[in-house]
């Protein structure tokens, strides 16, 4: 099945060959995406394959995949790109994704897209169908893989419709080529050649004329207008009452080529038609009585719509316009066959141990029991699994009231609307369900668990906290995986109340169950937990051990997790934030732009506000002023779509953080009182969510104070905060909060006791690894940074503490070289620092050391030997009293030499 799709379009005598197309493909550079989009039956496969075969001609590795609906399943995609891209790139292909997958659609995503941006050697990925993805998660993949091409390397794509990928900033870069239905079109040349030269019809000029003009072009009404006349008797006639309406033609031509074919062959072609690819065995389920082999091979050799697909089993699909008319013609033809033709193919699929697509064509046949009962057997499986989007689609389409029967099956409906639509929708449910009355000793453990879980979601944290310690009471129930969840989803509460101690008791006996019953899914979410609790006590390393450890959590035996929903999603975003606490913002940027989109089809609170936060900074700190805010604009739409206060609050404060970090002190100011939410914070005082672990009304206006507001006032109320952190175990905050202090002591003028304050505070940051913590307070942070290594390099402290001074130098390199010009030079430095003075030629050394350039690179631009900047150096450093080239332009600086 897989092969079947990464085979492009064969080619036949009949094609005429797009050379002017195709070399502008070929030939453009530039372009990271290449996009053919026009309707249907354009040619748009058909040149896609030509500019295929060029690109290989050139020594260009290249890939193909055509898209079906099914590709929306982010799972089912990630399978197929990375088989596409590991057959192009030569690396070892794993087996088949599906229901004993061990990697989750996360990691899958980040290798693939690692992999293509390593590649070194020019290579094209073609995609054809893209019409058929409307799924965010997958766009937002393709959008990724985009970004991240390397030079020289495109992606091709193929669709009716214009695809959702930012193509508005390609094109502004010049990094998009766009081939539309006009270019696509046949000239009059193209269409004389196609119908005279290679379907050999003998048409005269006038005619010709006629048929060029009514087509305008259009392949595929000239494909099907060739194949009507044939053997038309009287070609002129034909032609006089064609019509060009697109679909209307295609539709009439269909119908004249399909009324020409013997009844055994239009018989085969209605009755194949359910079929997305077909092969022999099934097509034979399909049609016992009939000869399947030989009518592919018949059709196969009179090019009528089928494409052949070479791998280990033959395989074939029909060219998407002409099985849409075949399946319009069986369903208004022969409508009592369609639901026995799909119940065949599931009843194959189910004997091939294929339950996906046994259970797709019994709800496309309307075989709703059949669906069901397959559901019954498969559905805890695909539950386990994490398949919930899937499950979600097929519950959509059983009709209301045929669940009733299947208490089972309605919780895992349940489950799936939790984790792929939304809380509320799940708990209406729910409740309409009745499952909470029920005492089937099945279906109590996944009650016992949902509510909480929902609930969470919800934001509703002290009615989760309540409900689930009443649950706790009723365990075991039996059903290891539901009686793990609720006690993974009450630690949870547990620790969002602040009560560690009893979080961390139920989250070891949450391990002792999955000891017995491993499940990835809620190893995952214990070790989540666990994290989450590390990182507000200020043990930053140990909770991204364990976000790391949480992320690529798999069973042996198929991934038990929510994958492509929640689950490693969940864990992926705290992944995320440890990656972009340790400044590694690209391999952040890849995460999030993996897992956001999946908490925010979700809603969760935490996750959507984290996620989104780093995004917005990290688009601030590339210089995207306009991403960055609509980011925070979009954040605090979802917020009040989805009533969700604390997320709409949280917005305007990040909002007012960056305005600060512009200078825009004022409307930072006005933003900070439009996010004093009482209602708000007064709620979140006493709760420890990550999300507002250091973000605040508080703490905003702390900031703003401390950064350029009244220092003394702030210096006062810094130290009542930092007091009550401290006592609260929230280390991490007090690391922040300790930082507003320094600054704000700074500009009371009390230097001194502003660096011994930040010394602390860097110090306890360094054995963590804090970067972030401190880089994103932005150049008033940075420029005390800057006192601090210039202070600890004059005391000779880096001597004493290398690791300490490593990390001073790796925050400046953070902060970039314009906090420097935030550092107010020393009264009389030069006289203190350079007793001896520095050379002309030793200060444009300094200078071109201080931009980062090597040895070899000033020699050539000072035009001397490498010997000569190795003595100016040595010079240097004995005239600044310093060990290396660090410390000496440190010292420098400090003295404003550079």
């Amino acid at each position: 099945m897989l092969n079947s799709k990464l085979s492009p379009p064969t080619s036949h005598s009949s094609q005429v060959t797009r050379t002017r197309i195709r070399d502008s493909v070929v030939g453009a550079s530039a372009a990271k995406l290449v996009l053919f989009q026009a309707p249907a039956g354009f040619g748009k496969s058909t040149l896609m394959a030509q500019c295929l075969e060029r690109f290989e001609s050139e020594g260009v590795a290249t890939a193909w995949l055509t898209l079906d609906d099914a590709d929306n399943d982010i799972q089912r995609f990630l399978s197929c790109v990375e088989a596409a891209i590991s057959s192009m790139m030569a690396l070892p292909q794993e087996p088949e994704r599906g229901l004993h997958s061990s990697k989750s659609p996360g990691d899958t995503a980040l290798e693939l897209v690692t992999s293509l941006a390593a590649e070194h050697a020019a290579f094209a990925l073609f995609l054809d169908d893209f019409e058929r993805i409307h799924e965010p998660t997958v766009l937002g993949l393709v959008r990724e893989i985009i970004d991240h091409l390397p030079h020289n390397c495109r992606l091709v794509i193929g669709s009716r419709s214009v695809p959702e990928l930012g193509l508005g900033r390609l094109r502004a870069r010049g990094r998009l080529l766009e081939i539309d239905s006009e270019l696509m079109r046949f000239s009059k040349e193209e269409t004389h050649h196609f119908l005279n030269g290679c379907r050999q019809l003998s048409l005269s000029l006038d005619d010709l004329g006629h048929i060029h003009d009514k087509t305008e072009g259009w392949v595929a009404a000239l494909w099907l207008a060739s194949l009507a006349l044939e053997h038309h008797p009287a070609p002129a006639e034909f032609i006089a009452g064609f019509s060009g309406e697109n679909r209307a033609v295609a539709h009439y031509l269909a119908e004249d080529v399909l009324s020409q074919q013997p009844p055994r062959v239009r018989n085969f072609l209605l009755r194949t038609s359910i079929l997305r690819y077909m092969s022999v065995p099934l097509c034979n389920a399909l049609l016992p009585d009939t000869d399947s082999e030989s009518l592919i091979n018949l059709l196969n050799e009179a090019n009528i719509f089928l494409v052949p697909i070479e791998g280990q089993e033959r395989l074939y699909r029909y060219h998407s316009l002409f099985a849409d008319f075949l399946r319009a013609q069986l369903e208004q033809h022969l409508p009592q066959e369609v639901p026995y033709l799909h119940r065949a193919a599931s009843h194959w699929f189910e004997d091939q141990h294929r339950p996906v697509p046994a259970i797709d064509h019994a709800l496309e046949g309307k075989d709703y029991r059949r669906a069901l009962e397959l559901l019954a057997v498969h559905g805890e499986e695909l539950l386990a699994q994490g398949r919930m989007r899937l499950l979600a689609r097929w519950f959509d389409t059983i009709p209301a009231g045929r669940l009733d029967g299947f208490p089972l099956l309605q919780a895992i409906h349940v489950w799936a609307l939790c984790f792929t639509s939304s809380p509320r929708k799940a708990m209406d449910l729910l409740q309409r369900t009745g499952l909470e009355n029920s005492r089937d000793p099945q279906i109590r453990p996944h009650v016992l668990a949902l509510r909480p879980s929902i609930l969470a979601i919800m934001d509703d944290f002290e009615e989760a906290y309540r409900i689930g310690r009443e649950a706790l009471k009723q365990l075991p129930n039996g059903d290891p995986f539901a009686d793990t969840a609720l006690v993974n989803t009450v630690a949870n509460a547990y620790s969002v109340m602040g009560e560690y101690q009893e979080a961390r008791q139920l989250l070891d006996g949450a391990r002792d169950v999955q000891g017995v019953y491993e499940s990835a899914f809620n190893a995952m979410y214990s070790e989540s937990v666990e994290g989450i609790i590390d990182l507000q006590e200020g043990r930053q390393r140990q909770a991204a051990a364990r976000f790391r450890l949480a992320v690529g959590m798999t069973r042996a035996r198929g991934a038990f997790s929510f994958s492509g929903t929640t689950g490693n999603a969940w864990a992926g975003v705290l992944h995320a934030s440890a990656v972009y606490e340790s400044n590694d913002l690209p391999q952040a940027a890849r995460l999030l732009n993996v897992y956001v989109p999946l908490v925010r089809d979700i809603g969760l609170p935490d996750h959507m506000i984290l996620g989104d936060v780093m995004l917005s900074r990290i688009a601030f700190h590339e210089g995207d002023l306009d991403k960055a805010f609509q980011i925070l604009a979009s954040l605090e739409l979802t917020g009040h779509r989805r009533q969700q206060p604390r997320v709409v609050a949280t917005a305007r404060l990040e909002r007012a953080h960056l305005m600060l970090l512009q200078g825009d002190e004022e409307a930072s100011l006005a933003e900070l009182e439009r996010a004093d939410d009482p209602q708000v914070w007064d709620r979140v005082k006493g709760l420890r969510l990550l999300a507002n672990d250091l973000e605040t009304a508080q703490i905003g206006r702390l900031r703003w104070e401390s950064l350029v507001g009244d220092a003394s006032i702030a210096v006062e109320k810094l130290r009542q905060a930092i007091a009550e952190a401290v006592n609260d175990s929230r280390y991490r905050r007090a690391c922040k909060l300790r930082l507003f202090l320094a600054v704000a002591l700074q500009r009371k003028g009390q230097l001194r006791g502003a660096l011994e304050e930040m010394e602390k505070v860097l110090k306890e940051a360094c054995r963590e690894g804090y970067f972030r913590l401190i880089l994103d307070e932005g150049p008033r942070v940075g420029a005390l940074v800057v006192h601090l290594q210039s202070d600890t390099l004059e005391r000779k402290q880096d001597r004493r503490e290398p690791l300490f001074a490593e990390y001073l130098q790796q925050l400046l390199q953070g902060f970039g070289p314009t906090v420097f010009n935030a550092y107010p030079p020393v009264e009389d430095a030069q006289a203190l620092l350079l007793p001896e003075p520095l050379t002309r030629k030793e200060i444009r050394v300094l200078k071109l050391l201080a931009e980062g350039h090597s040895n070899s690179a000033m020699a050539e631009k000072l035009f001397v030997s490498d010997s000569t900047i190795r003595t100016h150096l040595r010079n240097i450093n004995a005239k600044l009293n310093a060990s290396n080239r660090t410390e000496a332009v440190a010292i420098a600086r400090k003295a404003g030499v550079v």
